[in-house]
């Protein structure tokens, strides 16, 4: 089997993984009418010491974004003010995204012009419909490379807590799901696996299934 460079990236992690949970006794605890950290703020081994365990939900626990929060319009349209776009990073973690089976690129129905949503495709049979705001999309990028997704609350939460981006203005409005985050901009490719994580676990919970970002051909 040919391995991405996201799926390698993955191994690799796996493997420090393993390697912390042997050496350690102590667990590591409808959108838009739609100072970043340094390069490498945070590493591949920041987020493997990190996320060496998982919640109760079974979902990887996430680290702490390092750096200063990044600025946001904080309203709608919703969009990020400090975007630092690496079009290498970009470019990668949008071909990992369309790259998982089941997931289409379009032009998003829900964001501003330019913006690309992640679609799930129509033969996928959804477990949790009731949280797209109608069709299929279950996120979008933007042009800088954030995202918004439709994520469980809890994850949306954590998101926000951590840093990784912020909740939607409009989550506690009617008709609006209480999990739809802001994705800042990744700016290395650490911090573009947590944002290929993220896609998943919003893909997951929507679709009803348990992918393994390990098992993608």
């Amino acid at each position: 089997m040919t391995l991405w460079p996201y799926q390698a990236r993955y191994l690799s992690l796996g493997v420090l993984l393993l390697l912390a949970a042997c050496s350690s006794d102590t667990p590591q605890a409808a959108d838009e009418a739609t100072a970043a950290p340094t390069a490498e703020a945070v590493t591949t081994e920041g987020i493997a010491d990190s996320t060496a365990s998982s919640g109760s939900d079974g979902l990887v626990v996430l680290p702490v974004r390092e750096g200063p929060r990044s600025q946001t319009t904080g309203s709608v349209p919703h969009i990020q003010t400090d975007a630092v776009p690496v079009p290498d990073v970009d470019a990668e973690l949008r071909r990992s995204v369309f790259s998982i089976p089941g997931i289409d690129e379009g032009e998003s129905s829900l964001s501003l012009p330019g913006a690309r949503s992640l679609l799930l495709s129509d033969d996928l049979e959804l477990a949790r419909p009731e949280v797209l705001p109608g069709g299929r999309e279950f996120g979008h990028f933007h042009p800088d490379g954030s995202l918004h997704l439709w994520l469980p609350v809890d994850r949306a939460l954590e998101v926000n807590e951590t840093q990784w981006g912020e909740l939607h203005p409009l989550v506690e409005r009617d008709n609006f799901w209480d999990g739809v985050v802001m994705i800042y901009v990744p700016e290395t490719f650490a911090e573009a696996d947590v944002a290929l994580q993220l896609v998943i676990d919003a893909y997951n919970y929507i679709v009803g299934v348990e992918l393994d970002p390990v098992s993608l051909d």
